[in-house]
């Protein structure tokens, strides 16, 4: 069962890449997950929460602890998530449902002040953690302060997304342009082709969700006209 968690352990080889198990299973429980969540349907948190245990264990294989990092933070809010869409699906009247929306300009900038202060800082000691903690990091990280822009623009993009923010998936765009060359870099392809996968589905997660809110719009527009 163990051997299952094993990079080195392959599920079959395709035009000469091995591909493991917990490449394969991780990547497709991601892609499933990632489609989940353009249809606003509630099974992406749980089935996007088995798919980072996956690639949890995988990034430590190949030294990308910010990766490692990331996929701690999605398990963490992959319940989190769960449960405020669960919550806010309900009918409540304490609750209100959770719209699509776009951050105001103020928000943004914060968030962009955030991104780059907690990457040089997480950069620099993903960098170092093969000195600070030997026993556990047996190799210097690859790339950390890349690694660590994408692990933080993908926190941030996860709490906007979970707030159902428009900006998110700008976000995840660029995730993914730099996913795409980096997990190709490290020879993980089939990673890579996920995100490329990613990349289409975040170009059409931001469309769908753009029609949405200029659909909430016009209906607002439609009741303050009825109600003057």
């Amino acid at each position: 069962m163990l051997s299952f968690f094993d990079i080195n352990n392959i599920f079959f080889t395709l035009w000469d890449y091995p591909m493991s198990y917990l490449e394969f299973f991780g990547t497709i429980l991601n892609i499933i997950s990632v489609w989940l969540v353009v249809k606003h349907k509630i099974w992406t948190w749980p089935i996007g929460i088995v798919a980072v245990v996956l690639f949890g264990v995988l990034f430590y294989q190949i030294q990308l602890y910010s990766d490692l990092i990331e996929q701690i933070y999605y398990f963490i809010t992959g319940f989190y998530g769960w449960w405020a869409w669960s919550r806010y699906g309900k009918k409540d009247k304490e609750d209100k449902p959770v719209k699509i929306s776009f951050n105001t300009i103020e928000s943004n900038i914060k968030y962009v002040v955030v991104i780059v202060i907690a990457t040089l800082i997480m950069g620099y000691y993903v960098g170092r953690l093969h000195i600070y903690f030997p026993n556990i990091f047996l190799e210097a990280a690859s790339y950390p302060y890349l690694d660590a822009f994408t692990t933080v623009m993908s926190f941030v993009a996860t709490i906007l997304m979970i707030r159902k923010k428009i900006e998110s998936w700008y976000l995840w765009i660029i995730v993914d342009i730099i996913g795409i060359a980096l997990y190709f870099i490290k020879e993980v392809k089939f990673i890579s082709i996920l995100y490329l996968i990613f990349l289409v589905m975040a170009s059409s997660g931001l469309y769908r969700w753009s029609k949405e809110f200029k659909k909430e719009l016009k209906i607002k527009a439609v009741w303050e006209q009825e109600e003057a």
